[in-house]
């Protein structure tokens, strides 16, 4: 077969944008899915059984769908919890709806992950928090966390990337994200094979050069 890559150059402005699309989906996923990962895993840690059974479903449900089809549910789902809410039609974009998806899909593994770093704190260093006069919350959030989130920082950041790659289903609700603009220029010129490929590649340098990083970090860590 006769590649021509040619045509990529001249499109690079677009792939940018497309780009662009993936690392802010990717950003906003890690932030708001780490936040809430943290809440679910100190309620599973908690001594309310309540609380440990509601963050255990909520863990269990998430990571035993696809997120191919979170992302249709809430792509779908969204405007009709607004409207329920406020009572009006609020528009709401493939763009929110995805970066809610992620949240709440991500919240679940990372959740684990930080539950994982918690428990693998001295459980002398909460009694000894607690002999200084620290409450729970001050003791989670000065001594136990911290220490938790360097331990598990290879964790995050690999899960991290599994999000990069993931953020190319969001071809389905038709926002345009790196691998969308690629098929998307490929289709224009004729050239969709070239453009997969180029695409491909790009995924395979981030991805990998990442993971490197990580596994350097992780035995900085470990020393």
């Amino acid at each position: 077969m006769d590649f021509d890559f040619s045509g990529i150059i001249p499109a690079i402005p677009g792939l940018w944008n497309g780009m662009l699309m993936t690392l802010q989906l990717m950003v906003l996923g890690i932030v708001g899915g780490l936040v809430l990962g943290t809440i679910l895993a100190l309620m599973r840690l908690s001594s309310s059984k309540l609380l440990a059974n509601l963050a255990g479903a909520y863990v269990n449900y998430f990571r035993s769908i696809p997120l191919l089809l979170v992302i249709t549910w809430f792509y779908l789902a969204v405007p009709f919890v607004l409207r329920w809410i406020t009572g009006e039609d609020t528009p709401v974009g493939a763009f929110t709806s995805c970066v809610v998806a992620f949240m709440m899909f991500e919240a679940a593994y990372f959740c684990e992950i930080v539950r994982a770093g918690v428990q693998s704190i001295s459980k002398g260093q909460m009694g000894a928090a607690q002999a200084l006069g620290m409450n729970y919350a001050q003791t989670m959030r000065l001594i136990i966390l911290p220490q938790a989130f360097r331990k598990m920082t290879p964790l995050l950041l690999q899960q991290s990337i599994i999000l990069f790659q993931d953020t190319s289903l969001v071809y389905t609700v038709g926002l345009v994200d790196f691998l969308n603009s690629a098929r998307a220029n490929g289709d224009i010129i004729g050239r969709s094979n070239e453009f997969l490929i180029f695409a491909g590649v790009v995924y395979f340098v981030i991805s990998f050069s990442a993971s490197v990083l990580v596994k350097r970090l992780q035995k900085r860590i470990t020393v």
